[in-house]
């Protein structure tokens, strides 16, 4: 059977943020430069999580020493590394030398600047991560078949959607738009972010990621 949440979280929580920041990206670390992946995940985690630093090194080493025999496998109870271009010969070296750049990352305690674009996906759902639900979660290719425009959807996620959220939603819009990216990065932040349609045909991206904030901003939904 498979394992508990919490014995997953325990065990391989952190190691699935670390590798997860791998999706779509090469694992093209080298002993003297961590990858893009790597340093996207070392730069958001510094500003958000910088705990989390020492556990995910522990988990991988922990992970690459004692890697899953037969009895876990058949059970269910390891973590399954997604392909990431490695065979599975060189993928415990690849854990291990994950780990010394975390090692190296904590021990020299040099924070990585903040980047005003994200460099991978992962980086943009880790810093964006509500309006990354309501992007792909509403502005999918699927929207008009749910909906009748965009403005619709835009109700449709105000009324359903606990205040809470709504809320973050407009804080991370606003924090995307006051980082003052030109519209070819807006509309690369609402693409990577999960939208997979054009804006309504009188905005460009940001102009309408602007109304879309002040509109969640004044909505009260019909339930209130």
């Amino acid at each position: 059977m498979s394992m508990k949440p919490i014995d997953f979280d325990r065990r391989y929580g952190e190691l699935d943020q670390v590798i997860s920041a791998y999706l779509g990206q090469p694992a093209a670390d080298e002993p003297d430069r961590p990858s893009l992946a790597l340093r996207a995940y070392l730069r958001h985690t510094w500003h958000t999580r910088p705990w989390a630093l020492s556990v995910a090194e522990q988990q991988l080493r922990a992970y690459a020493n004692n890697p899953p025999g037969r009895l876990r496998q058949r059970l269910g109870e390891f973590y399954p590394v997604p392909d990431i271009g490695l065979s599975d010969s060189e993928i415990q070296a690849w854990l291990v030398q994950l780990a010394d750049h975390i090692q190296q990352s904590i021990e020299s305690g040099e924070v990585p600047r903040p980047s005003e674009l994200p460099e991978t996906r992962w980086e943009w759902h880790a810093r964006f991560p509500e309006l990354g639900q309501f992007l792909g979660g509403w502005f999918s290719q699927d929207m008009p078949d749910e909906f009748t425009d965009h403005e619709a959807a835009v109700r449709d996620y105000a009324d359903s959607t606990h205040r809470t959220l709504v809320a973050r939603v407009v804080g991370e819009i606003r924090e995307l738009l006051a980082l003052g990216l030109d519209e070819a990065d807006h509309a690369l932040a609402v693409a990577e972010l999960g939208m997979e349609l054009e804006p309504p045909g009188d905005h460009s991206a940001g102009s309408w990621l602007s109304a879309v904030a002040d509109e969640l901003s004044a909505f009260r939904p019909n339930h209130v």
